[in-house]
């Protein structure tokens, strides 16, 4: 007859300590992605205005 044992307990949070410049570099890949997008406009921008500058 058997017997009811509870599953192993598996942690949640890993055993290493954290990383002190993983929101760091986080960081700076947000504010890298953020400024690319921001140049994407501002391209976008400039485009339109010559476009519809030099159809006038």
């Amino acid at each position: 007859m058997a017997t009811y044992t509870p599953p192993p307990y598996f942690p949640q949070g890993s055993l290493a300590p954290p990383d002190q410049s993983r929101y760091r570099k986080f960081k700076l890949i947000i504010i890298g992605i953020i400024a690319l997008l921001l140049l994407l406009l501002g391209g976008i921008g400039v485009g339109m205005f010559y476009l519809v500058r030099a159809t006038l």
